[in-house]
């Protein structure tokens, strides 16, 4: 099945199970061993991360998945990566799928997309935000590690061979991507700034979660200006705030950005609530 995006390109999605529709932007399709592969589970990632997360969840769920980073890292859109093109992407894959509404379950940039959905429709039932706050989200540091990314990215003219990595060391990634799969994101992060995510809360008429890691923030050096990505201090910070304007959180803890993304470890969260918040029958 095919979705046509906001700028012509055809994106491919799978359905699995029935039930009410969850939008899942991840890979459904188990992952082939070989160099991504590993680089992925040297990071501390499960490159099979999405065909977890389909299985488990089309037990209960009409699941619509999409590799939506997949697509973008493979057809760039350099100059058009904006959050609404983004929401316009998604609602055009929810349109091909038959889906006049349905949940939503995101992790990191991803997440941060959900939010971006909530406030631009009506047609979601139930908001998921994984790995990235609700309120005091860090579109400033984000928008300053895609920009470092991007320059070495130019500087480098060609991609770079992956290298040994400790996990959760930053400064000793190199770039691997190229000058246009980079600059997607900064397209996105500049179409954030400015961006008050405490004033659009109203906006958000579903029901909604917020999941992160309890140690959840990373500090870059100097190769990328120093930033401090916080994503569960604001969380921890705000939790009360958070309630009070409906949203339940889920704080996993101990766990930093890339545990707490784990299928094991958020399929247990995440799951019950969805069946709470969609009952099945």
């Amino acid at each position: 099945m095919i979705a046509e995006l906001h700028d012509g390109a055809e994106l491919g999605f799978e359905i699995h199970g029935t039930g009410p529709n969850l939008l899942l932007p991840v890979n459904p399709a188990p992952a082939e061993e070989g160099p991504t592969a590993e680089q992925a589970r040297a990071w501390g990632a499960d490159p099979s991360l999405g065909y977890s997360l389909v299985q488990a969840l089309a037990q209960h769920f009409r699941v619509i998945a999409f590799d939506y980073e997949g697509h973008v890292q493979a057809q760039p859109k350099a100059d058009s990566l904006t959050a609404d093109n983004l929401v316009a992407d998604f609602l055009a894959v929810a349109d091909a799928a038959g889906a006049e509404s349905f949940a939503y379950y995101g992790y990191s940039w991803l997440g941060a997309t959900g939010l971006q959905l909530a406030i631009r429709t009506d047609r979601l039932t139930a908001l998921v935000m994984g790995g990235f706050p609700p309120i005091d989200g860090p579109y400033d540091a984000m928008l300053v590690v895609t920009r470092a990314t991007h320059a070495e990215a130019v500087e480098a003219d060609t991609p770079v061979e992956p290298a040994d990595v400790v996990p959760g060391d930053w400064d000793s990634a190199a770039v691997v991507l190229n000058d246009a799969q980079t600059g997607q994101f900064v397209t996105l992060y500049e179409s954030l700034q400015g961006f008050d995510d405490r004033a659009v809360q109203d906006r958000i008429a579903c029901p909604r979660l917020c999941v992160v890691g309890g140690n959840d923030n990373i500090d870059y050096g100097p190769r990328w200006n120093n930033a401090h990505v916080a994503i569960a201090e604001p969380v921890l910070a705000n939790r009360q705030e958070l309630e009070r304007l409906g949203w339940q959180v889920e704080i996993l803890a101990d766990l930093d950005h890339m545990q707490a993304m784990q299928a094991n470890t958020v399929l247990p969260a995440i799951t019950a609530w969805l069946l709470a918040a969609l009952p099945t029958g």
